[in-house]
């Protein structure tokens, strides 16, 4: 600024001419008000949160649902972030709740973004709508002057990834609906993202006041009875909120989950349980919580972006694949002499005594001296019919997965012919706070696009949330349309969505 004053006082021509004195006066204040102002700024930060705990329909509540709303401000711009314990989001949910917010405390709609943890099996009670607003509302008059700091933790113990690669070429997904491929058929299994996202907010005391944590993985399981539960991320914010101040307010945002399932999710021999797996993850967060320092900051910016991605088309090509496919496996069915009843028994008796399984050795051995072979003969008989039986078991499992593919597609190419444009629009925002950056898109997507955007993202902190502003159901790599699993059959994208969604990413990272 020293040399640009002098330049002024010095320069003939511009003492000689006052306009542009004046000019140039007025344009050095504008700057030096515009660069005070952003310097000025103090990020503001509020969190509240209201239970949504559908009490009419849950016979039992292990732990309650609830709706989590964290509100930024550094007096330029302000920015919701609703994190919701529900599946999707309900019909005009969406469009009811930043309505009202405009409307009642003028929070401009492009500015919210609301998040699904994706849980299954709750329902939201009825007036969702103003329990989401009142959580904002809180959120806002508790506005308080903020520090935030950022940082990643890893947790790869608590999920795998439920697409099986085939020595077929095709995948199969892991799921309570459909029984395993045989373990002879399994080749290997996709990728997982162990990444934590974590933001911590503090007072300017140094009080946690909230932690945003993201991580990837469908939240369903359940516990060991039946009833409603938060899933396993609503244990790990309990943990963490247990063990921070009163008041302390945790949401966890879903990540690009799409192929993710908490591990061991067919295990039948133990119940059903998410709490461990959530205590374990929110005592890593804890421990991760302990090396991020919270520091000033004012960076706070959203930029929002509505794409239009092409549906997929190739709907008769893969109906028609299927019922080759099923035509295939039913001539493939073999007669035998047994039945569930015989087979089990022999199965286990071959499996167990294989050199002698019908009766003692030292029978086998006194008919092999004179001369006969009976037992042999048994043997041999049994096993024919029992590799038959298990291969008509395999094809009918087959069969009982083609089946549900086939009345998905079915579905999907339903929705294709009356779509009128063949498009499908998806709301994407790209969020910054500090070094923290968040980027949504509505639906369940694959975990690789997501690896694929922290890779390029330009920033360290980059976290992905799915299950955001919409749904459009699964979006899968383009890769993975040919794998016959069952993300692929029940997918309405068509697969150039990918490279136009990850070029319109990157172009909204470097405008933040």
């Amino acid at each position: 600024m020293k040399i640009f004053c002098s330049r002024i006082f010095l320069d003939s021509d511009y003492v000689q001419n006052k306009n542009k004195l004046a000019i140039i006066m007025l344009i050095m204040v504008s700057g030096l008000l515009q660069v005070n102002d952003t310097f000025a700024a103090q990020l503001k930060a509020g969190v509240a949160k209201v239970n949504i705990t559908n009490t009419e329909s849950a016979a039992f509540i292990r732990d309650s649902t609830y709706v989590k709303a964290l509100v930024f401000d550094n007096g330029l711009t302000r920015v919701v972030i609703i994190a919701v314990d529900l599946i999707g989001l309900p019909n005009s949910f969406l469009e009811d709740v930043r309505g009202k917010l405009q409307e009642e405390i003028k929070i401009r709609p492009e500015n919210v973004l609301i998040n699904v943890s994706h849980l299954h099996g709750v329902s939201e009670c009825s007036d969702i709508v103003q329990r989401t607003v009142l959580a904002v509302k809180r959120a806002l008059k508790l506005m308080v002057p903020v520090r935030v700091g950022v940082g990643k933790g890893y947790e790869d113990r608590i999920m795998e990834n439920r697409r099986l690669r085939l020595k077929n070429g095709k995948e199969w997904t892991i799921r309570h609906a459909n029984p395993l491929p045989s373990d002879q058929e399994v080749t290997g299994t996709g990728p997982v993202d162990p990444e934590l996202g974590i933001l911590r907010i503090d007072k300017k005391n140094g009080e946690p006041l909230a932690v945003v944590y993201n991580f990837a993985c469908h939240p369903y399981q359940g516990v060991s009875r039946t009833g409603t539960t938060a899933g396993f991320y609503g244990f790990a914010s309990k943990v963490i909120e247990n063990n921070l101040n009163n008041g302390t307010i945790v949401l966890f945002l879903q990540g690009f989950g799409g192929d993710i399932i908490p591990i061991l999710y067919k295990d039948v021999n133990s119940a059903r349980d998410q709490e461990p797996l959530g205590n374990m993850l929110g005592l890593n967060i804890l421990q991760t919580l302990k090396k991020i320092k919270a520091a000033e900051s004012a960076e706070l910016k959203i930029i929002r972006e509505i794409i239009e991605l092409p549906m997929r088309s190739d709907f008769p090509q893969r109906i028609e694949a299927l019922k080759t496919e099923e035509t295939n496996l039913l001539k493939s069915l073999r007669g035998t002499s047994l039945n569930i009843k015989t087979f089990i028994p022999l199965y286990i008796k071959y499996n167990l005594f294989q050199d002698y399984p019908s009766y003692y050795s030292h029978m086998y051995l006194h008919e092999k001296m004179i001369g006969r072979h009976d037992l042999e003969g048994l043997d041999s008989e049994n096993r024919r019919n029992m590799d038959k039986y298990l291969r008509n078991i395999y094809a009918m499992e087959e069969l009982a997965r083609i089946q549900e593919n086939l009345s998905l597609l079915q579905e999907k190419q339903t929705q294709y012919e009356i779509s009128a444009n063949k498009t499908i629009l998806a709301e994407v925002i790209a969020i910054r706070i500090g070094s923290f950056i968040l980027v949504s898109f509505p639906g369940d997507v694959a975990v690789q696009i997501g690896l694929n955007i922290k890779k390029i993202s330009p920033f360290e902190f980059t976290f992905m949330s799915g299950h955001s502003n919409g749904s459009v159901g699964y979006a899968l790599t383009s890769q993975q349309y040919s794998g016959d699993a069952y993300e692929d059959t029940n997918c309405l994208l068509g697969p150039e969505w990918q490279k136009i969604y990850e070029d319109k990413v990157l172009e909204m990272l470097n405008k933040l």
